[in-house]
């Protein structure tokens, strides 16, 4: 029986990393569309209940209901993401598709049971949400989505300390540096 495993030298290996990266880099750049929808939705949503709870309507977080067709968006382009047949998927695409899978049923649980904890989330969510930005950037290798994540762990402990009442606009803050600036930053990206 014949051994047909070729050996890779070690450039050849750090080639075909170097490529896998660079493909992931090239799938997470043309997805960088979630970053910047959610980025808007919450930012938007954010400043939506700062405001309506100055103006003192009852029921300030009705402004997140604009974050249920965006969920159905971001569903149908992934469905239709994975359908493509552009190119195989990584190990990094399944990985960081079940990081975010699992950062979506964590945030939901939050959501769900949020009067335990009187709907204070924005320090618990800015704070959970730099795991997965932490470990999006560290596949990638791209910076400023490491660097987004530590904003939201700043900016998460910055909501711990604020009055109720202006932790939304914190959480505006902590999006706008964790998602869109890196968001925008990976949509420019130039492909090598």
């Amino acid at each position: 029986m014949e051994d047909n495993t070729k050996h890779l030298t070690a450039e050849e290996s750090l080639l075909f990393i170097t490529r896998m990266i660079r493909h992931a880099q090239g799938k997470v750049q043309r997805n960088s569309v979630f970053f910047l929808l959610w980025g808007w939705i919450v930012i938007i949503a954010n400043v939506g209940m700062f405001a309506l709870t100055r103006v003192g309507y009852k029921h300030p977080y009705i402004v997140w209901l604009i974050a249920i067709p965006a969920w159905f968006y971001t569903m149908f382009k992934a469905y239709q993401n994975r359908t493509r047949p552009q190119s195989a998927s990584t190990h990094f695409d399944h990985v960081s598709a079940w990081l975010w899978i699992s950062y979506s049923i964590v945030i939901f649980t939050l959501v769900f049971f949020g009067a335990k904890i009187n709907y204070e989330l924005n320090p618990v969510i800015l704070l959970i949400t730099s795991v997965p930005t932490l470990v999006s950037g560290a596949i990638l290798r791209f910076r400023p989505l490491m660097m987004g994540a530590a904003a939201f762990w700043v900016f998460g402990i910055i909501c711990f300390l604020v009055p109720k009442e202006f932790q939304p606009l914190v959480g505006a803050a902590g999006i706008l540096i964790g998602y869109l600036i890196p968001g925008y930053l990976l949509k420019n990206v130039k492909e090598d």
